[in-house]
């Protein structure tokens, strides 16, 4: 199921990341992002990090203070069927192909937003790689770059390929 890219979000390290018009994804992710703590975060397996507005919603609604971007997610997208994609599975995000690597697991950073965010976002099944999990793509998926490319908000981004 295709979805649409509502925000594309960069850093100078850290979170939140903001939104910029467009960006272009290179092997090790969009150009203009950093990440504060490259030995967990970034590098060519953990290029690209994709969260899902509904997700973001959500939170929101749960009374977290988050939004676009706060959860550090360099995608921010609307419509993608969270529970079909796994790793392996590749998309189309503007002109760039990505490829899921793994799920994210949510780090100590994310606390500024509240305790229980992470217990929220993740569990065991989750971990174990259970796709059955209720919280399954909440953490987001992080994502090499198999085709360099540009996105910008308001490109589709859709599966291409069930697994590589």
């Amino acid at each position: 199921m295709p979805g649409t890219i509502i925000q594309v979000n960069v850093s100078r390290g850290g979170l939140p990341k903001g939104p910029v018009a467009q960006a272009r994804i290179g092997r090790t992710g969009l150009e203009g992002d950093a990440q504060a703590h490259p030995e967990v975060h970034g590098g060519p397996r953990k290029a690209v990090l994709l969260i899902a507005a509904e997700v973001v919603d959500e939170l929101v609604a749960r009374g977290y203070p988050v939004f676009y971007g706060a959860l550090g997610e360099n995608l921010t997208t609307r419509g993608l069927d969270l529970r079909g994609l796994k790793p392996g599975d590749r998309l189309r995000a503007g002109s760039a192909t990505l490829e899921i690597t793994r799920t994210r697991t949510p780090c100590g950073q994310l606390d500024v937003y509240g305790p229980a965010l992470k217990a929220d976002l993740y569990d065991a099944q989750v971990e174990a790689g259970d796709s059955g999990s209720p919280r399954w793509g909440w953490s987001g998926f992080y994502m090499s770059v198999v085709e360099e490319g540009v996105v910008a908000p308001g490109d589709i981004i859709a599966p291409v390929a069930e697994r590589a």
